[in-house]
């Protein structure tokens, strides 16, 4: 009886998965951008109490962290400390990785990584009463279908402006994202001078449904100067003005945070 139940069962999942196969492949034809390879990013937000804890996580950064993931084949990661920060510093990293998969991997490589662990013994084995770093926020992100890979900006001082636009549902924050593909704002961004890092979608994190993105700038003129070009934009305006579009209908809050790279940043 138990082997009967089990070929049925077999047969159900075979022809189920002959059906959906097609189904993907058409779906994968119809929308190849779907079908594009996309990188996910890990966003960590380090909460920071002394100029101590500071220099262990940057070392921590610098020695151990960025050496092991480039071997890993994550590639261009940023490190960054605030721009005219309120109170002590906070320290941002964005590391890429190529898939979910590199991503779910990287704890138990790094695990096995002796070379990783060595350079990071002080970091991991803080004691309870001197802690590398109070807490850490972390997120991941999907990046956007039309910019599916970060782009590293030619190294020098520049400032850099990480933006979370937070929806008060889903469908809000899905239209927010369709308004920078679709609608085309990733495209004008460029052209204005509003030169991006990364776009991703939040899929974990806190404060959900948001998109997260990244700018850079030579100075705080530029930014101002490309934004006011940006908000004047007849294209902009266009999009802009579309019902479906408006932000009092999509966005809920925006956040932003700026930020400088550290000396040993590859972004």
């Amino acid at each position: 009886m138990k082997r009967r139940t089990f070929v049925k069962a077999s047969l159900v999942t075979s022809s189920a998965a002959g059906l959906l196969s097609p189904l993907n492949q058409a779906s994968a034809q119809a929308n190849p951008r779907q079908n594009a390879s996309r990188e996910f990013y890990e966003l960590r937000i380090y909460t920071l109490k002394s100029g101590k804890q500071q220099k262990m996580v940057e070392s921590y950064f610098q020695n151990a962290a960025i050496p092991a993931f480039n071997r890993l084949g994550s590639k261009a990661i940023g490190v960054f400390t605030e721009y005219l920060p309120q109170g002590f510093t906070k320290l941002v990293a964005v590391i890429p990785f190529n898939s979910l998969e590199d991503y779910f991997n990287a704890p138990d490589k790094l695990a096995g990584d002796s070379a990783y662990q060595q350079a990071s013994a002080d970091y991991l084995n803080a004691q309870a009463t001197d802690p590398a770093y109070e807490r850490i926020e972390s997120s991941l992100l999907k990046s956007f279908s039309n910019m599916p890979k970060l782009e590293a900006p030619e190294k020098k001082p520049r400032i850099f402006e990480l933006r979370r636009y937070e929806s008060h549902n889903e469908t809000a924050g899905k239209k927010k994202i369709e308004m920078f593909n679709e609608g085309g704002e990733i495209a004008i961004f460029k052209r204005v001078g509003l030169t991006p890092v990364f776009f991703g979608e939040t899929l974990i994190g806190p404060m959900r449904p948001n998109l997260t993105y990244m700018l850079t700038f030579d100075s705080m003129e530029e930014h101002d100067q490309n934004w006011k070009t940006f908000g004047s934009d007849p294209e902009w305006k266009k999009i802009s003005s579309m019902p479906e579009y408006a932000n009092a209908r999509i966005v809920s809050n925006i956040t932003r945070t700026f930020l400088i790279p550290t000396a040993f940043s590859q972004i």
